[in-house]
């Protein structure tokens, strides 16, 4: 899709929210969204597009130059006008299924008229590499972070912590871990095309929106862990064991939604990301294999979720090393292998092709009658 002129004037029904990865949820094609998200991480971008929003207005700066996040330039490469910066009170004055205008860098609600930055993709570009220019600054706040974590804290990761009883068995089992992170559609269906989902069936945890993922592609997830701010009520209730991922010091996110759902659940204090104890879990409980999808390893991922550092997801994968592999490395092995049940296949389909042709011709008959007496008499 070509971009539009900066000119463009839009209209449609306001979606308002924070939390854009709330709002992608109940968005509709030709609605505009209006959302407070400073640095628009790629996921929520893609979200974004993928709902076929008319114009995305942002009360924030979509890139506020600290690093060079990639979310706004997929929006603008989508064609769809993105005006940033437009304040905190476009969040007030414009409220759910309102109609509204764009036009240029103007927005208008009723009688309420606000201004913002019209971006494309020459002036995003020009911010990216603004924020490349000032990436050392940032990579060393990042690094001082991450170290100091590590100092401070690596006896929670490596000493052990109390894993949560579950009912599901992972010992000597692949275990497929999926977040809803950079590539993780492609990686599934990769891993399904390959023939990976259907021969091993591993056990399959979700972490939040992930285990929304599994459902999508006709799998149910054993277990979904997370703080539940971002998985469906459908996939809660799928039957799947719920773990909640509670913080050092019992703060439990997550809890109080399931509490109000009635859904039985067990808690995991540890600290980290999400998709940390998942790959935790996993690994305490005696995984062979675990094959992580959409997972977070970058430093500019996890700027994009927000985190000054990733010292738990340094020592986790430290730990867990030995048996951790990426999605895309296992779709591309398995790829290449020759299946037993495809070979069987082809054998049956060849003795069923020779059974065939046998009764239906007098000189193979003859043939195989010949052939059968000199092996009994010759």
């Amino acid at each position: 899709m070509s971009a539009r002129r900066l000119d463009t004037a839009v209209s449609g029904p306001a979606r308002v929210d924070r939390r854009t990865k709330d709002l992608v949820k109940r968005l509709r094609p030709g609605d505009i969204a209006v959302i407070d998200h400073r640095d628009l991480d790629r996921v929520a971008a893609e979200g974004l597009i993928e709902a076929g929003v008319a114009a995305v207005i942002n009360a924030e700066a979509s890139i506020s130059g600290r690093y060079p996040n990639l979310g706004p330039l997929l929006v603008a490469a989508a064609g769809i006008p993105l005006l940033d910066e437009v304040g905190p009170e476009v969040m007030e004055r414009v409220t759910e299924g309102a109609p509204v205008h764009v036009d240029g860098e103007v927005v208008r609600c009723g009688d309420w008229e606000g201004r913002g930055t019209r971006q494309d993709i020459q002036s995003l570009e020009a911010r990216i590499e603004k924020a490349k220019e000032v990436m050392g600054e940032e990579l060393e706040r990042f690094a001082a972070n991450t170290l100091d974590y590590l100092r401070r804290e690596r006896h929670l990761i490596l000493d052990g912590v109390d894993m949560p009883q579950v009912r599901t068995n992972m010992r000597g089992r692949h275990v497929l871990i999926v977040v809803r992170g950079t590539d993780y559609r492609e990686d599934l269906q990769a891993l399904r095309r390959g023939g990976y989902l259907h021969d091993m069936r591993p056990v399959l945890i979700g972490v939040d929106g992930g285990a929304d993922a599994l459902v999508e592609l006709g799998h149910q997830p054993d277990i979904v862990i997370g703080d539940f701010d971002s998985v469906s009520e459908e996939t809660l209730r799928s039957g799947a064991e719920l773990v909640v991922h509670a913080y050092p010091g019992g703060r439990a996110p997550g809890a109080e939604r399931l509490d109000a759902l009635g859904l039985p659940y067990v808690i995991f204090e540890a600290p980290g990301t999400s998709e940390d104890i998942a790959m935790l879990l996993a690994y305490e409980q005696g995984a062979e294999l675990i094959c992580a999808v959409g997972t977070h390893s970058s430093m500019v991922e996890f700027l994009d979720k927000g985190r000054a550092g990733m010292a738990s997801t340094v020592l986790v994968r430290m730990k867990v090393g030995p048996v951790l592999v990426d999605a895309k490395g296992v779709s591309r092995l398995y790829r290449g292998q020759v299946r037993k049940r495809d070979m069987l296949l082809l054998v049956v389909a060849a003795l069923f092709a020779m059974i065939m042709v046998t009764a239906v011709s007098p000189p193979a008959r003859l043939f195989l009658r010949n052939l059968w007496t000199g092996l009994l008499f010759g």
